[in-house]
């Protein structure tokens, strides 16, 4: 019989990633990204235009490759797609001494 195990909602830290918030961050960035690709019904060629990057370099991208993509470039692409970008830098919760990155869509 296998045993289950609850995840903790990043499975980049499930799966013992070093880099796992940032991971986490990028896959949600991407996932919004290739949302808004999919409801303007762009092509990845007309896409990649759009936001300033080789094709290749998208599809990886939408398919969860993220090196040699920064989280600034990602939301250089969410400002290209019409989106608009806020960052809130708040003190972190009383129970953690570090802080975290976390992504809220409205």
């Amino acid at each position: 019989m296998s045993k289950i195990e609850k995840g903790s909602g990043n499975v980049y830290a499930d799966l013992g990633r070093p880099d796992a918030e940032e991971m986490l961050v990028k896959a949600q960035l991407s996932t919004k990204i290739a949302e808004i690709i999919k409801l303007r019904k762009m092509t990845q060629t007309q896409a990649a235009e759009v936001l300033g990057m080789p094709q290749p370099k998208l599809s990886n991208m939408l398919r969860g490759r993220f090196r040699g993509i920064s989280e600034a470039k990602m939301l250089e692409c969410l400002t290209r797609l019409g989106r608009d970008v806020q960052i809130v830098v708040k003190p972190s919760s009383k129970a953690r001494k570090i802080g975290r990155v976390s992504v809220s869509f409205a």
